[in-house]
């Protein structure tokens, strides 16, 4: 079997087991890039995600491909990359999609919407349904390869200063809630912020913001939230599955070899896996270390989930009325959406719901 049967039959764990891709560095010659993250070094789990990637990179192809990573804001701004990548300043960038639904509201599809697909199903569209196809036209717009690399899975719902008791506690909260789904937010009677990881503290602490979400505990820990904002609120119904992605230049993607290629596609999956696995493992003992510290973890009342719901829907409604990139991937999407959710409920949600409820 030669070199890219086994890559295409046996996957990423089928490649570095029959050690086909360290062999082929010999036949190329040395190539150092540099990939524009959005995220704060600080962040091991996201930020992390990029080193991952570039680590087995370098691994794959006998250090013959050398990709340094850089924090948002260390060569360009962290919402910044899109333009980075699409102008060619950088080969790559690691980001979440949704940040730049300002472009175009489809950016968001390839990362998360609020009642979306969580993080399995997610995956499950991107690459056995249509959504990695879809995405990848997209994109070329921009003059961007794409690859998944990464998802937090379910996120927390935020910190708050006050207790949410109902609807009316949304009205003129000042917000900072990532990309797309501020325009729900605001369709709530909210003010939605925007702000990079690595300003949500001071934000949230001058008052500049009411309240603030971000990931999850490990990372909503890190960035010391608590300390300001005692009530953390569940679920983040906005990031049921919220997938980062590898931006590369649809030029300097062209230029590789086919082995280097392949590399970049299977160290990105790998890196897509390990995120998500740091974040499963390391959620549970954070958030025990937050209610240990006096956070006050709540859900969201009803009337906050109903409401959020109704003018998402509507919300989608209108932008595929009006936007024929939307409407193409978000007819898709939708459809996926149904058929996961109806397996997932006689199975996964079954499963779950019934474990939870155990003392184990």
């Amino acid at each position: 079997m030669d070199r890219r049967s086994i890559i295409k039959n046996a996957g990423i764990a089928g490649v570095l087991a029959a050690g086909a891709a360290p062999a082929v560095h010999a036949q190329t010659a040395n190539i150092r890039w540099r990939l524009a993250s959005s995220f704060p070094k600080a962040l091991d789990t996201i930020f992390g995600a990029a080193d991952d990637f570039a680590k087995k990179v370098g691994e794959m192809s006998g250090g013959k491909f050398t990709i340094t990573t850089h924090a948002g804001g260390e060569l360009m701004p962290a919402f910044g990359v899109v333009d980075g990548v699409q102008n060619g300043t950088v080969e790559m960038a690691h980001t979440a999609p949704y940040y730049f639904h300002g472009k175009d509201e489809t950016f968001a599809l390839g990362c998360a919407i609020p009642f979306g697909l969580n993080s399995r199903q997610m995956t499950a569209w991107m690459y056995q349904g249509n959504g990695g196809k879809l995405m990848r036209e997209f994109y070329a717009k921009y003059n961007i390869v794409n690859f998944p690399m990464g998802n937090t899975g379910a996120q927390m719902g935020g910190f708050y200063r006050k207790e949410i008791k109902s609807v009316k506690d949304i009205k003129g909260m000042k917000f900072r809630i990532g990309g797309f789904a501020g325009r729900v937010f605001e369709r709530m009677g909210g003010v939605p912020q925007n702000i990079p990881g690595g300003e949500i503290y001071t934000a949230l602490e001058k008052g500049t913001i009411d309240a603030a979400e971000w990931v999850g505990p490990y990372d909503d820990q890190k960035l010391g939230l608590n300390k300001v904002a005692p009530f953390y609120y569940y679920p983040g119904w906005w990031e049921g599955g919220p997938q980062l992605d590898l931006f590369i230049n649809d030029k300097a993607f062209a230029g590789l070899s086919a082995e280097n290629k392949v590399i970049v596609e299977c160290a990105a999956a790998y890196a897509h896996t390990e995120m998500q696995a740091k974040y499963d493992a390391r959620n549970p003992a954070a958030l025990k270390q937050l209610v240990g510290a006096k956070t006050k973890v709540l859900p969201f009342p009803k009337d906050v989930l109903d409401l959020a719901f109704k003018e998402s829907m509507a919300l989608y409604g209108e932008i595929s009325a009006k936007n024929p990139n939307w409407k193409k991937v978000y007819d898709d999407y939708s459809a996926f959406r149904k058929d996961q959710n109806l397996w997932f409920r006689f199975t996964e949600a079954r499963f779950d719901g019934f474990m939870q409820a155990q003392k184990l």
